[in-house]
């Protein structure tokens, strides 16, 4: 089934979480807490203003965003769990074009080293 999100909506899916913790505890779903990143599935077209204008969506289908613990609005479609989320519920949109063999921020520049003043 397609879905398309009116005006200015996004539907998220929600990026699961592994079920280890950092001690190789495995962590059962009962207490696991949800995810706060999800990939945009389909994005709305824009908000329209009193003038005319239509506002552009930040986001596009693919995008991995950040979103907060009790943002949206969740619904099920064909067994699947989604989010229905406005922009303004949305925190950020992460990068993951990162340079092959490089490690995730290594391209953001070195802070000087800080001079002690005897």
């Amino acid at each position: 089934m397609k879905i398309k999100p009116l005006r200015d909506r996004i539907i998220v899916k929600r990026v699961e979480a592994e079920g280890t913790s950092e001690g190789a505890l495995i962590i059962p779903d009962t207490a696991k807490e949800k995810p706060h990143q999800g990939v945009v599935k389909a994005v709305g077209e824009g908000r329209i203003l009193e003038n005319g204008k239509r506002i552009e969506m930040h986001v596009a289908e693919g995008d991995r965003i950040l979103f907060g613990k009790y943002s949206g609005a969740e619904i099920k479609i064909e067994g699947e769990e989604f989010l229905i989320l406005q922009p303004d519920e949305v925190l950020a949109i992460l990068d993951d074009t990162s340079l092959p063999g490089k490690p995730p921020g290594s391209d953001y520049p070195k802070p000087k080293p800080k001079t002690r003043v005897k």
